[in-house]
C-alpha cells in the first residue's frame, strides 16, 4: 500500500502531461495532415518559409508550386505551413 501512495503523484503527473501536452499535439498533427491531403490544384498556401504560393500539381510526396508568372518549383508536402485564406 505504501508503494501505491508513493507512485500516485507520478501517475497523476503523467496523466496531466498527457492531456495538456501530448493529446493536443496529436490532434494538431491530424488536422494538419488532413489539410495537406485536401489541397488541390489552384489552392493558395503559405510555406514554412513564408511564401504565399499557388499549387499547380499534386504528386505523391511533392507539390509543384507557382511563385509568380515565371517561377515554378517543387516542394515537399511537409513544407506547407497552412492554407491561405484571402481576407475579402
Amino acid at each position: 500500500m505504501e508503494i501505491i501512495s508513493q507512485l500516485l503523484p507520478f501517475i497523476f503527473l503523467i496523466a496531466i502531461m498527457y492531456f495538456v501536452i501530448i493529446r493536443p499535439q496529436q490532434n494538431e498533427a491530424k488536422a494538419k495532415k488532413a489539410m495537406i491531403e485536401s489541397l488541390t490544384k489552384g489552392d493558395k498556401v503559405i510555406t514554412n518559409g513564408g511564401f504565399i504560393v499557388v499549387i499547380q500539381k499534386v504528386e505523391e510526396k511533392f507539390f509543384t508550386i507557382k511563385m509568380n508568372d515565371e517561377v515554378t518549383a517543387k516542394i515537399t508536402k511537409d513544407s506547407i505551413a497552412k492554407k491561405y485564406e484571402d481576407e475579402a
